[in-house]
């Protein structure tokens, strides 16, 4: 298998002058990267001294920050001897990417529908912009356009109930769903895909759209599993 790798996307937070807000929400986001893109590998200890240098941020917003990764799953805190990031459990993943694949199937469906020409032409922007992040080999800028087209399909459904439910999901998965493309041959397929989904959405087909999200997920989940080294039985 081929790793590929990405420039890291967000600098490390600075706190000086900073909104207490906004400081929260990027170290949350370049916490989570670490995670996902494994650079904190599963059942990896959290040293906060290291982190907090690391991220030139103080222990508080660190803390914050590690609780609220803990509300995603991609934390587990230890009574006592602070946190480490969870591991990736091959059944827990299964379960969760056979309900989203149920509600990516709806959304697929209801995006042909409901979408807004804005609504499509900002997909189209999204989907030229990953194409250039996957011409370069920048899997980390990749993913992050690859995660705003589909929770913008969510968002174009008009059902805000579904699209919470789906990014509650989504959460858990995002790991799974990266390492899933950590194959240059997989990678390749699944920008396939996505030119596929986009001229489902533009056609507004929604039965051929609700297909073709199912079957990518099923493939991001085939690959998820045997990159974790068990098959899908």
């Amino acid at each position: 298998m081929t790793i590929l790798t990405g420039e890291p996307g967000i600098a490390a937070p600075a706190t000086d002058g900073a909104d207490p807000r906004l400081l929260h929400e990027t170290v949350v986001e370049r916490l989570r990267d670490m995670i996902v893109q494994g650079e904190l590998a599963p059942e990896t200890k959290l040293n906060e001294r290291v982190l907090a240098e690391q991220l030139a941020i103080s222990r508080t917003p660190l803390r914050e920050a590690i609780k609220y990764l803990a509300s995603e799953g991609l934390v587990e805190l230890l009574p006592n001897r602070g946190a480490m990031v969870a591991a990736l459990k091959p059944d827990k993943v299964k379960e969760i990417f056979a309900v989203m694949g149920a509600l990516e199937s709806l959304a697929g469906e209801l995006a042909c529908a409901n979408a807004r020409e804005p609504d499509i032409v900002e997909i189209r922007a999204l989907h030229y912009e990953m194409l250039a992040h996957h011409a370069r080999g920048d899997l980390a800028n990749y993913f992050r356009c690859n995660q705003a087209i589909h929770l913008k399909l969510l968002e174009c459904t008009g059902n805000a109930t579904l699209a919470d439910v789906y990014r509650g999901l989504n959460a858990h998965a995002r790991r799974a769903r990266y390492i899933a493309n950590l194959s240059r041959e997989r990678w390749d397929s699944a920008v396939r895909e996505h030119e596929e989904i986009l001229a489902a959405l533009v056609a507004r087909d929604g039965a051929r759209l609700k297909t073709l999200l199912r079957d990518h997920l099923a493939h991001k989940l085939a690959l998820a599993l045997e990159a974790l080294g068990v098959g899908r039985a």
